[in-house]
């Protein structure tokens, strides 16, 4: 445990800041839409289009976030489902998910407490209800099996876009493509959580823990569904690292790879 927190510690301290951005990223983008005060949300009166156009802001943000120097150092998991879809794989070892997955729940959570600082009493506004994961009026039912349904397209698209050479680069083009067309049409069943520590982000602070226990394990069980849907469909090629993007500047926790400073021509990661 020692070793792996010495050795790794900044990829975990990643892992919470990139969680908490997103968090902060939801909140401002959700109070400008949704809050009745915002002129923003004076102007476009579509529920639809403000719904679409949160989804556009967190896809951006996810893109960002995957690509940005930190995200391709840690890998952007950002989602204990992910780290432990991974760890059920054998890319990740258990202590470094232990960390991420803790880091991901502690990252979150601060980032909608900073929200709550920018925005004061807006964030509480029912409009905005700390962006907390409520299932929809179609009950709870609905939401779990929504929530296992959009985690389970998530993971399949990570490990068949990540296990492809001439697809792996986009992959997190790709998921922010699907958060964004999760949030605009998936979100009235369930908010849109696909996350466990997301979810814990806005509940902690909020109190709304509504329908809880489907963010706790739909998440999970799609995306442990979907390694095993492409182990029957592909398992000869699962060779890639646990990354959403994998570039050659940072250095990898996971194959070892050293970072751009270190690394020869001879040495480049396994895509």
């Amino acid at each position: 445990m020692m070793h792996a927190l010495r050795q790794h510690w900044p990829e975990y301290l990643i892992e919470a800041w990139a969680l908490g951005m997103f968090m902060v990223s939801a909140a401002l983008f959700t109070a400008l839409l949704e809050y009745p005060g915002s002129p923003v949300h004076r102007r476009v009166s579509n529920a639809h289009a403000r719904r679409a156009l949160i989804g556009l802001a967190m896809g951006l943000t996810a893109i960002a976030l995957i690509y940005s120097p930190w995200g391709q150092r840690s890998g952007a998991h950002m989602n204990p489902a992910t780290t432990l879809t991974f760890l059920h794989l054998g890319k990740v070892k258990p202590w470094d998910a232990a960390f991420y997955i803790t880091a991901q729940f502690i990252g979150g959570v601060c980032g909608v407490l900073f929200s709550k600082l920018l925005l004061g009493a807006v964030i509480a506004h029912p409009s905005v209800k700390y962006v907390a994961t409520v299932p929809g009026p179609a009950g709870v039912g609905v939401a779990f099996v929504a929530e296992a349904a959009i985690a389970c397209g998530m993971m399949l698209m990570v490990l068949f876009a990540t296990n492809a050479p001439g697809l792996a680069r986009f992959t997190g083009l790709f998921a922010s493509a699907l958060v964004f067309l999760y949030i605009t049409f998936e979100a009235p069943l369930s908010g849109m959580s696909i996350n466990p520590a997301r979810t814990a982000a806005s509940a902690l602070p909020s109190g709304i823990w509504t329908g809880g226990w489907v963010y706790f394990t739909a998440p999970v069980l799609g995306m442990l569904l979907a390694a095993q849907l492409y182990g029957l469909i592909n398992a000869s090629s699962l060779r890639a690292c646990p990354k959403l993007h994998h570039g050659v500047r940072q250095r990898c926790i996971f194959c070892g790879h050293p970072g751009e400073a270190q690394v020869s021509p001879a040495r480049k990661p396994v895509r």
